[in-house]
C-alpha cells in the first residue's frame, strides 16, 4: 500500500490497520494503544437498585472468537512496530480479558518489555452480582521496539513529578469523571474514555517536546488532548465518525501558547549531565588524596581517596562507581550521587555538586562522550 506523508495534529477517519499500513516506517516516537477489550458480555448488568449498568457493549468491542481477535491484534501490532522509530516505545492498555493475549503477541513479534504498569482505579465500578472481586485496575505494557532499542525515559523528571520519589509501577488514578467526561444527552459519549492524568504520565515519561505521538484507537481524543497540552505532535486514527467529531471539538477547544523551553523541556538533565573524570576534581583541588568520602552521607561508611582517583574501602579499591556497586551488593550504582564529602563548615554534600562546580568554573561543553564517566 502506498505510503502517505504524515498528517501531524490530525484525526484520520477509517480502519486502523488499513491506515497504519500507509504510514512510513520509523516515523513515530510514541504509540499509545487502547484497543478493543473483547469483553464478550453475554448478558446485561444491573445494579441492586435495578438500574442498568452502562457497560462496554459497543459494536467495536465484539469479536466472534479468540482467533479473530488475535488476528486483528497481530495486524495492528505488526504495523505499529514497523512505523515506530528505533528509539521509540509503545504503551498498550487492557484488562484481564485481553492484556495477556496482547502481551504474548507482542513478545512473539519481538517487542521488548520495559514495565507493566498497574493503573489502580481509586473509584472502580463494583461487582454488582457479587460473584467476583471488583475489577479495580487495568494493566499497561510499556515496551520498546526491540531488545537493543535506546528508548526514551525521563526518569528524573518523573521522580521530581512524584515529589522526589522514584515513580513506581502502581499508579493510583481515578476514573474519568466530572467535567472531563464527555457526554451526549447526559450519557457517556464513550464507554472507556481514559483520564488525562493517565496519559500525562505516559507521554511525559517517554517523549520530549516536538515528538510524534500516535493513537490507533483514538476514541474521544484523550491522547491528542494531552499531547497538545504538552507540546507534542499527535496523530489519531478512529473508525467511528461520531467519536471523531467529539474528539475534534475537544482538541479545537484546547488553546496552547507559544512554545517556551523553560516550561516544556523536561529531558533527563541529570542523566545527560556533562561527564568528567573523577580525577578532574582532585587535580583541580576540589578534593584531595587522603580525604574521606561517605557512602550515602553515612560517616560510618567511609572511603579514602587515592592519588589515582580510585577509592579504597574495606580492602576494596575501585572507581567511585565500582566501590558504590561493591557496597550495594552488585547493583548498578552512580557514584556521583552515592558518595558525599564534608565541607569546611561540616556539611555533608553530594560529590555531584563538585562536578557541577567544576564544569561551571571551566565553562565546559563535553557533550555525550561515553568515555568520561
Amino acid at each position: 500500500m502506498k505510503k502517505q506523508p504524515l498528517q501531524l495534529d490530525h484525526i484520520i477517519l477509517g480502519d486502523s490497520i488499513k491506515i497504519l499500513k500507509t504510514i512510513p516506517e520509523q516515523s513515530v516516537d510514541l504509540i499509545f494503544a487502547d484497543p478493543p477489550y473483547n469483553l464478550q458480555l453475554n448478558q446485561e448488568l444491573w445494579r441492586p437498585n435495578l438500574t442498568r449498568v452502562d457497560a462496554v457493549d459497543d459494536g467495536w468491542d465484539q469479536f466472534p472468537d479468540f482467533e479473530s481477535y488475535d488476528e486483528f491484534s497481530r495486524g495492528w501490532l505488526t504495523e505499529t512496530q514497523r512505523i515506530l522509530k528505533n528509539d521509540g516505545s509503545i504503551w498498550v492498555i487492557g484488562t484481564y480479558h485481553n492484556i495477556f493475549r496482547l502481551g504474548s503477541l507482542m513478545q512473539d513479534l519481538g517487542f521488548w518489555f520495559l514495565n507493566d504498569i498497574v493503573w489502580i482505579k481509586t473509584n472502580p465500578m463494583p461487582n454488582f452480582r457479587g460473584v467476583r472481586f471488583t475489577n479495580a485496575h487495568e494493566t499497561l505494557i510499556w515496551s520498546c521496539k526491540q531488545k537493543k532499542s535506546k528508548y526514551k525515559f525521563n526518569y528524573h523528571a518523573m521522580k521530581d513529578f512524584n515529589g522526589g520519589r522514584q515513580m513506581r509501577s502502581d499508579w493510583l488514578i481515578p476514573l474519568c469523571t466530572g467535567a472531563e467526561r464527555l457526554k451526549i444527552n447526559g450519557k457517556k459519549a464513550h464507554s472507556t474514555q481514559k483520564p488525562e492524568a493517565l496519559l500525562y504520565r505516559v507521554i511525559m515519561s517517554s517523549t520530549n517536546p516536538g515528538d510524534i505521538v500516535l493513537d490507533p484507537f483514538f476514541g474521544t481524543g484523550t491522547t491528542g488532548a494531552v499531547a497538545k497540552k504538552l507540546n507534542r505532535h499527535w496523530i489519531g486514527i478512529e473508525n467511528n465518525a461520531s467519536y471523531v467529531e467529539l474528539a475534534q471539538d475537544r482538541l479545537n477547544s484546547i488553546q496552547v501558547g507559544e512554545f517556551d523551553p523553560i516550561i516544556f523541556e523536561v529531558q533527563d538533565k541529570k542523566r545527560h549531565q556533562q561527564r568528567i573524570p573523577f580525577g578532574n576534581l582532585i587535580e583541580n583541588g576540589l578534593l584531595s588524596p587522603g580525604q574521606h568520602l561517605y557512602f550515602n552521607g553515612d560517616k560510618n561508611i567511609k572511603a579514602v581517596i587515592k592519588t589515582d582517583g580510585n577509592l579504597f574501602i574495606n580492602d576494596f579499591t575501585g572507581s567511585i562507581h565500582q566501590t558504590a556497586k561493591h557496597l550495594t551488593g552488585g547493583k548498578p550504582s552512580n557514584g556521583w550521587q552515592l558518595w558525599y564529602y564534608e565541607t569546611p563548615n561540616g556539611d555533608i554534600n553530594q560529590i555531584d555538586e563538585l562536578r557541577a562546580e567544576f564544569t561551571s568554573r571551566h565553562n565546559l561543553d563535553l557533550g555525550e562522550n561515553p568515555d568520561l564517566k
